[in-house]
């Protein structure tokens, strides 16, 4: 394995979850997101040699990654879809405990958020530094601040609205 190979790997197995989530928030679909997690690092592998540590590396697979996302949604003129569909719950109801509800119902939640807010609550979930939230954003860490706080008050409604049904 040379040099470039170990180097990806390392970079895919750091890396591949949060980008895999990302791509899951968008789509809300697992092969979808499957598909876009491999185009993302298809294009990681590609373009390996012109990455020039100006940001942390993670910065730039997500960049990759909300850059393939968008293009995936806009040639598709497909919506999100929910993140569970109702025929998934129903065929697997002994699979979901309490917390695994809840879960579902996060994500169906972050589903109605718009395209922005929901990268941006994905990355705060992954448990991202917020300089590096602001830096694939490309909104100042202050603002960042008082965006997450609002989109986190729409989530929580959007939660309840949901659990109430």
């Amino acid at each position: 394995m040379d040099k470039k190979d170990q180097l990806f790997k390392e970079i895919f197995d750091t890396n591949s979850k949060k980008i895999f989530h990302l791509c899951y928030g968008y789509t809300g679909d697992e092969d979808a997101a499957n598909d876009l997690l491999q185009e993302t690092f298809l294009k990681v592998w590609q373009n390996l040699d012109k990455f020039r540590n100006k940001s942390l590396i993670s910065t730039w697979i997500y960049r990759i990654a909300v850059n393939t996302c968008l293009t995936y949604l806009r040639s598709e003129k497909r919506q999100a879809k929910d993140a569970l569909t109702d025929n998934i719950i129903e065929n697997k109801p002994e699979e979901l405990s309490e917390k695994n509800e809840q879960v579902a119902l996060l994500y169906k939640s972050i589903s109605k958020l718009e395209e922005n807010d929901r990268l941006i609550i994905t990355m705060v979930l992954d448990e991202l530094p917020y300089n590096e939230i602001a830096e694939i954003s490309g909104i100042s860490e202050g603002n960042l601040r008082v965006k997450i706080h609002r989109i986190k008050v729409k989530l929580t409604e959007l939660y309840n609205q949901h659990a109430r049904i």
